[in-house]
């Protein structure tokens, strides 16, 4: 049942993205639905990031010790200021770093 249900999946995955990315098929999005479509990027990287940000060890955390809290901070704060994605990570990372030590 789980090989089936994983071919099944594949199938719709391929197939959903067959018909929107092969130029030649007639199948065109209206710009409502591209402008709706431009949302899910950002959502699925905060249903990634979300709980690495604030779960750990099976428990809701934000405190201030919280060192992935302080790396996103970090990491939001240089990505508005600098619009630069190796400032950002970059930032973000030694942030994450320096508070990460417990001194």
């Amino acid at each position: 049942m789980v090989l089936i249900t994983i071919l099944l999946l594949a199938c719709v995955t391929f197939g959903t993205r067959y018909l929107f990315l092969e130029g030649k098929l007639p199948v065109r999005l209206g710009p409502n639905i591209k402008q709706l479509l431009s949302f899910s990027g950002p959502a699925v990287l905060m249903a990634i990031c979300m709980p690495i940000l604030f779960v750990h060890n099976d428990q809701f955390d934000t405190s201030l010790s919280n060192p992935y809290l302080w790396g996103a901070i970090a990491a939001t704060a240089a990505a508005y200021k600098t619009s630069n994605i190796y400032w950002t990570v970059g930032l973000g990372i030694i942030v994450f770093v320096i508070t990460g030590y417990q001194f």
